[in-house]
This record gives C-alpha cells, structure tokens and sequence, in this order.
C-alpha cells in the first residue's frame, strides 16, 4: 500500500480497468451533431435513473448546474440557494456573471433551507424588485459535510416551490451517495425537482462528466445553453463510456466509502470530540474543526501533507477529507495514525 493516503476529494479516483476497457471500445459519434450512440445511451440511462424523460451529457457539474440555470432563468430573475451552496461558493459566480441571474442566499442547518423561510424569500416581483423563479436544493450538500435532503423535505420544497410558481434545479452532484445513505430509491429524491445535474467523477469514479435530466423540453433549450457555453463535443463516446459502467457498477459499494468515512470520523472524535461534529457524517465527508488545535486549516493541512496525508482546507478553520473508491480501510488507519502522530500533540 503507498503510505500516502490523499482524502482530498473523490475526485482524484482513477478510472477502473473495465471504464478504460469501455472506453477504448467506445463506438462514437460527432455529439455536438447529437450523433455519438454511446453519448446518447448514457443520457437516456441518466434521465431513466433520475425519473426524467431527457438528459444531456456535461463536461462537469459546474457547467451542468450553469446550464440548468441559464435554461431556467432569464437575465434579472433571482435564484434562491442555501448560503453555502456549491453553486454559490465553487463555481465562479457564473449564476450571475453568465447567467446574468441573481442569487438570494438563505441560511440553512447542514443544507436545509426552512420551508418556511423559503415561503417568506419568495417575490413576486415588481418594477424595483426581481421576480423569484427558481430554487435550489443541494444533495448531498458538500460544505455541511456531505449531509442529506431526505425524500419527505425534498418533496415539500418543491410543492411549495411549484404552487408558489418556482421551478426546482436539484444539485445532486453526489445525488447516489445519498440514496445509498438513506437506503431510498434515488428517484425520491430527484423525480419532484425540475431538473437534476449529478456527477458521475466524484464517487463514482468516473473520469469525468456529469448529466442533467428534466423534461423533453426543457433538456432541448438545456443543449442550447450546453453549446453556448462551448459544451458541444465530438466523439464523446469515448468518456460517456465510462460513465455507463460508472452507473452500472459503483452505486452500491458507496456503502464501502460512507463506513471508512464513519471510521475515520470516530478516530478523529476518539482523538478529542471538538475536532469533528460525527453527526455530519452521513455519507463520504469528514470536516476537521482546527480551532481547537490553535492552526488555521491551511497550516494543519501542510502539516498533514508533510506527514503524508492530503486534506483540503474549506474555510478558514476547517478541513475536509472524504473517502472514495481508491481508499481502502487500511488506508483510513493509516491517515488516522498520521493525524494522532500530527495533531495529537497540539491538545
């Protein structure tokens, strides 16, 4: 086992030796002329998964969730997203800066806008005010610790969405690990919003990609969008290939990365219980609070990375790690026994 153990994203995986296998035997067409096969099965399978009708295949989550909100909005209207929101804090003020939209903020608890608050944000608009079209949700949400939306929240905030005249964009970028994680069908958690963008190079561990499912019309105008933001590809066959073997053959081990995630936040806890919060830890995501160790997170996450542990720093004083399909459990011990040998000293 390589002594270095690197939990800062489940995006670093390597593809299996059947994606690559796939890959290389990928029939492929030009898919910004919509005729790439392999592109087509993997959208159609996507929306089939999500209990939507159409997909389009996304280089990443970021241009999936941009294209989302360039077809559900027009320039001016306003966006309702809870505070830490992915859309909002990682991927590059596109929701105003290209979508032209504007973006409400509304606190939530681990990704739980209050339905109540939602009711009260919502304008209807005016001639000095923007009229609210569209909110969205996050599940898992990545800055709450990989926490989840269940089925019964979910479908409440897109009935009140909907009577209220909104539509719903699901950011389910890690949309899987949460059906694993509440042991429910992944449509309850997808088939009431709008629309739904879900990564297949995060847990999955594709290479890269993303699709966002709605209805027929709505992924018409999304391909639109997809091309006006250079989205059009050619032989895209070759990575939608992997993604097909991704949706066939790494949902359910999901399970193996949320138990070493467990694991990993107990031995943190065991170490001292103001470090974690282990009731955040619900699916592939551990923070780390430095605070009490007296560091910023980008000095603790130096220190761990000399020792051979790869973090990531999310804020001033905290840290992630998140488990995936390349960290196997004895890895966990190994960056547990790194963070004792690293951190422990500082209590």
């Amino acid at each position: 086992m390589d002594e270095r153990v690197d939990l800062r994203s489940d995006t670093v995986t390597t593809p299996t030796p059947e994606m690559r296998e796939a890959m290389f035997r990928a029939e492929v067409g030009d898919d910004g002329r919509g005729e790439d096969p392999t592109v087509q099965r993997l959208e159609q399978e996507a929306a089939a998964r999500m209990g939507h009708a159409a997909g389009v295949f996304t280089i990443s989550g970021t241009m999936g969730n941009l294209t989302a909100l360039m077809t559900h909005l027009r320039p001016g209207e306003e966006a309702l997203l809870e505070a830490h929101a992915h859309i909002l804090t990682y991927e590059a003020g596109g929701i105003a800066a290209v979508a032209g939209a504007q973006p409400r903020a509304l606190p939530g608890e681990r990704g739980r806008i209050p339905l109540e608050m939602i009711a009260e944000a919502i304008e209807p608009g005016s001639s000095h005010r923007p009229r609210t079209a569209l909110l969205c949700l996050e599940n898992t949400h990545n800055l709450a610790g990989g926490t989840v939306l269940d089925p019964d929240y979910t479908k409440a905030a897109c009935r009140l969405a909907h009577e209220r005249g909104l539509s719903v964009h699901l950011d389910g970028e890690r949309i899987f690990n949460a059906a694993v994680a509440l042991g429910a069908p992944v449509t309850s958690l997808t088939a009431d919003c709008d629309s739904v963008m879900f990564g297949l190079s995060k847990g999955l561990g594709a290479p890269l990609g993303s699709v966002l499912t709605g209805s027929v019309s709505f992924i018409r105008e999304a391909r639109r969008r997809r091309q006006r933001l250079g989205g059009g590809m050619r032989q895209a066959g070759i990575i939608a290939a992997a993604g097909l073997v991704a949706l066939d053959t790494m949902i359910e081990r999901l399970a193996e990365d949320h138990a070493n995630a467990r694991r990993l936040g107990e031995g943190i806890a065991a170490l001292d219980p103001r470090l974690t919060d282990l009731s955040r830890v619900q699916t592939n995501i551990v923070l780390l609070d430095t605070g009490p160790l007296g560091l910023e997170a980008k000095e603790a996450c130096g220190r761990l990375e000399r020792a051979g542990l790869r973090t990531l720093p999310v804020g001033a004083r905290t840290v992630r790690l998140v488990t995936h399909k390349d960290v196997q459990a004895a890895h966990i011990e190994r960056a547990l026994a790194i963070l004792r040998q690293t951190l422990g000293p500082l209590l």
